[in-house]
């Protein structure tokens, strides 16, 4: 069965290796100075303006870091002005290059690019030819402005270990800067040492390309096709352009939930140019089927426990921008945002200055909740610059009683958790923790240490911010401050404890480097998965053994409560130790026990059983035969009874 499988979802789509081997016969893939294969020692310049602009930092879609004059800006500049600057990448092994890509500086205030360049190859770093048409030295037509990335092909593949990129002429009010990324395939070499200690090979058979929506769609049905009994196809809503929001549900009874089962979620792609993640759920939901048909335990068990839903594409329209231009031109920002113009991402509802003002004002708990904040009426009318994508993620998000879930990006190496607002106003970046700050950091921290590469120490940062030092995690609000992000919305309105993983550096990386990505984050995907069942779970009933919903469950010292489900279970999600569990609903007895959280995995059971108060039961029983109770002061009764008295009667 599990065979068979395999086998329908590689006819549909092209393996990963045979991909790999046909992009070498016809074009080669980038190197990889976007992704950081290649190293800081392989980048060379004939002079450089100062460190920060050296050759280290001339690597496509680089991004500046907020004070341009730091040791960290947006590309390599030449230190001089004239045509006999130059920029080199030694491959450290015979390559086929075949092309160059290159853009201007990233940069705020700076307009500095290359307007052509002439390109050099050598296989020694002293002898160097200039790739020619005829007896002329070639000269390549280059960019036209900053960000927009340009591709050259060479005439002919040329051979060699060294290439330099020579630029002959720049923008007339700016400088020589350039960020760069070669096209080359290595050619074979089995004792090359820096090949092997590189190389990174997947043993998974799964589709590695890139999708377009109807790819996408096509194989989330060849996975529903092969897993029928723990998968279902479903939609969440509509994209302004009236595409579909897919999801696929994984569970072992696929369109129920069951009772004391919790919901997980992964999301990716709200910013459409943000690739990976989209790509690494549709190989999830293959892994998952394929390794579900095999026996295997882990997965089966996680199947079996769990309700899990991944949603591969928020926002299929700028995807199918950045789609349609390719992974090496789509820039840093073509397809981020919505049809219309909108970061779906960072559109909800700023509850964390609704939740802030209540503290001050000290109305929690009496006038206010420390959780389930209600959504302000201004962002629900038609008018509210609220995208329809966020406002079906909302819908979603209320309906499925989920616990935890991820939000995967791009760009990145790290796991950010709430908040993601600075609660003083103003300020930029500010530790912002929420009441529940140590759960949120051990959750960043079992993806991030399970990730191949975030939390090596060894690593070069991707930008500007080095997280390995801080184990591959951050709290948002410390890094920059966001109002309205999809974590602190969930966390602050619904039960979901939300994260975000930015899975790697490069946003839309070339289809060759999706089996290495995959291994780099597939551990990650399943170890977070399991954290759902972190902390303790149970159900809610009264007396007559009925599950009651929407009861409020509070742990002593965490100011942040959550609420029990439709039926009445509920999860709670703690770190290991003793704690104080109080359950309390509208009508019902306030009912506290302890309860402890172990190290092993696996939550504990709490359950509770509450009755109903003496005022809840009389106004029942007044209800239930038509008559109101009678509502007199207690001198008024005494004073009756005393003239009934005197009146003998």
């Amino acid at each position: 069965m599990a065979h068979r499988a395999k086998s329908l979802l590689l006819n549909q789509g092209m393996t990963w290796s045979l991909t790999a081997e046909l992009y070498c016969s016809k074009k080669c893939p980038p190197m990889g100075l976007e992704t950081l294969k290649i190293d800081d020692f392989q980048l060379h310049a004939s002079t450089t303006k100062r460190y920060g602009l050296g050759a280290h930092r001339g690597r496509l879609n680089i991004q500046a870091g907020l004070h341009e004059d730091d040791l960290y800006d947006g590309a390599w500049c030449a230190g001089r002005d004239d045509p006999l600057q130059w920029f080199e990448v030694d491959a450290r092994r015979l390559t086929k290059f075949t092309g160059v890509i290159t853009q201007g500086r990233s940069s705020l205030w700076s307009s500095d690019w290359v307007t052509s360049y002439k390109v050099m190859v050598s296989n020694d770093s002293h002898t160097w030819i200039t790739l020619k048409n005829g007896s002329v030295d070639l000269i390549f037509h280059a960019n036209r402005e900053k960000e927009i990335p340009v591709r050259n092909i060479f005439p002919a593949p040329v051979v060699a270990r060294y290439i330099r990129v020579n630029p002959r002429s720049w923008f007339a009010r700016g400088s020589i800067c350039m960020r760069v990324e070669i096209l080359g395939c290595p050619m074979s070499d089995p004792n090359n040492y820096y090949h092997r200690r590189n190389e990174v090979i997947t043993t998974d058979d799964l589709d590695f390309r890139h999708h377009s929506y109807k790819d996408m769609r096509h194989l989330m049905k060849v996975v529903n096709e092969m897993c029928p009994n723990i998968t279902r196809i479903y939609n969440i809503g509509k994209s302004q352009s009236g595409l579909k929001l897919y999801a696929i549900e994984i569970s072992d009874n696929p369109g129920e939930h069951e009772l004391g089962e919790p919901e997980f979620r992964y999301t990716a792609g709200s910013h459409g140019n943000e690739v990976l993640g989209r790509e690494l759920l549709l190989l999830l939901m293959q892994f998952m089927c394929l390794e579900y048909l095999s026996g295997n335990q882990r997965i089966r068990h996680l199947v079996e426990e769990t309700r899990i839903h991944l949603l591969p594409s928020v926002n299929p329209d700028g995807y199918e921008k950045a789609f349609e231009v390719g992974s090496e031109l789509s820039g840093w920002s073509l397809g981020r945002w919505s049809n219309d113009g909108i970061d779906i991402h960072h559109n909800f509802p700023d509850l964390n200055s609704i939740l802030w003002e209540a503290e001050v004002k000290k109305w929690i708990p009496r006038k206010m909740f420390n959780h389930h904040v209600p959504i302000p009426e201004w962002y629900q009318s038609k008018n509210a610059s609220v995208a329809v994508e966020t406002r079906a993620l909302i819908a979603w998000m209320e309906k499925m009683p989920f616990v935890l879930g991820g939000n995967l990006q791009g760009g990145e190496l790290v796991v950010t958790f709430p908040y993601d607002k600075t609660r003083s106003q103003g300020v930029i970046r500010e530790q912002t923790p929420t009441p529940d700050d140590h759960v949120f950091r051990w959750l960043a921290f079992s993806y991030a240490s399970t990730h191949r590469l975030m939390t090596d120490a060894n690593r070069r940062a991707c930008h500007t911010d080095d997280f390995a030092k801080e184990d591959g995690t951050i709290n948002g609000a410390s890094w920059h401050t966001a109002a309205g992000s999809m974590n602190d919305f969930s966390y602050l309105h619904t039960n979901c404890f939300e994260l975000s993983m930015y899975v790697g550096c490069d946003k839309f990386p070339h289809e060759s480097e999706l089996p290495e990505e995959w291994e780099n984050n597939r551990e990650s995907l399943l170890v977070f998965m399991e954290q759902v069942h972190r902390g303790i779970k149970g159900v809610v009933r009264d007396l007559q053994g009925r599950g009651i919903a929407n009861a409020i469950i509070s742990v002593e010292g965490i100011g942040h409560d959550i609420r029990t489900a439709a039926d009445g279970d509920y999860w709670r999600l703690l770190n290991p130790g003793e704690y104080t569990v109080t359950v309390r609903a509208e009508g019902y007895s306030l009912t506290s026990k302890k309860c402890e959280v172990g190290y092993e995995m696996g939550a504990t059971r709490c359950d509770f059983t509450i009755s109903r108060t003496n005022m809840s039961r009389i106004k029942e029983i007044m209800q239930k035969f038509n008559k109101q109770p009678i509502r007199l002061p207690i001198r008024q009764l005494q004073a009756r009874r005393s003239r009934q008295r005197r009146l003998g009667t």
